[in-house]
Order: C-alpha cells, then sequence, then structure tokens
C-alpha cells in the first residue's frame, strides 16, 4: 500500500486574521480546515551579561577574557574594563539566554583556572 499524501492549499483568511489552510487528502477529498495563527512568532527574550568588579582580578586578564570570549575589539574591550573598574559592572554583551549562560559559564571555567575571583552576571533586558 503506498503511503497517503495530503497537500495543502491556501484558502481565504478567517474573521479573527489567522490564515485558515485547507487540508486536500490524494482523492481530492476536503478534510477540514486548519487554522494556523500569523503572528505567533515572537523574539526570544535577550539577556545582558555583566562582568562583575572585585580586587583580586587583573584588568589585562578582563581584556583577554572580553576579546576571546565576547570577541570584542581591543578597544572596546578596554573601554568595557574600565566601566568594570570604575563603576563596578560592565556590559559584555546582549544575548538569547542559553547563549548567555554560556558566555558566563565560560567566563567563570577561565576566571577559575587562571586563579582569579571574576564574576558574570545575567540579567534580563
Amino acid at each position: 500500500m503506498k503511503p497517503r499524501r495530503t497537500t495543502l492549499r491556501p484558502a481565504a483568511r478567517s474573521k479573527g486574521g489567522d490564515a485558515v489552510l485547507m487540508e486536500k487528502t490524494e482523492h481530492g477529498n476536503e478534510t477540514g480546515l486548519k487554522n494556523r495563527p500569523v503572528d505567533d512568532v515572537r523574539e526570544p527574550p535577550s539577556y545582558r551579561v555583566l562582568l562583575l568588579n572585585d580586587d583580586y582580578t587583573t584588568m589585562e586578564f578582563v581584556v583577554a577574557i572580553l576579546e576571546e570570549v565576547f570577541h570584542r575589539p581591543h578597544e572596546e574591550a578596554v573601554r568595557v574594563m574600565l566601566a568594570v573598574h570604575r563603576h563596578g559592572r560592565g556590559l559584555a554583551g546582549v544575548y538569547t539566554r542559553q547563549i548567555a549562560e554560556t558566555k558566563c559559564a565560560a567566563v567563570r571555567r577561565l576566571a577559575r583556572a587562571a586563579g582569579f575571583p571574576l564574576r558574570c552576571a545575567m540579567e534580563r533586558e
């Protein structure tokens, strides 16, 4: 027995603004309507990744982290490092949740391996 094929053809829009599709079987019978919302795709929430100041992590290490983990150019990495030094925290980047968690974990891992207590935090935008 060969597999059943279905095709979808566009139909008129419903009163609610949803796209309505008619499904046809291989025999040409219409089996019913399928409502598919048009506006169901949203941007994922963004999270800011912040580097927090401490008294032991060197400025050079913070710049290296910004260049290596966050792919910042040297001049921008120095600017962020100075914000961390002067204001207690600096914005390293804005990412989706999973990427932000991965970046924070990488910062912690590299800082511990180098013997620094550098901290990284995430906050929702």
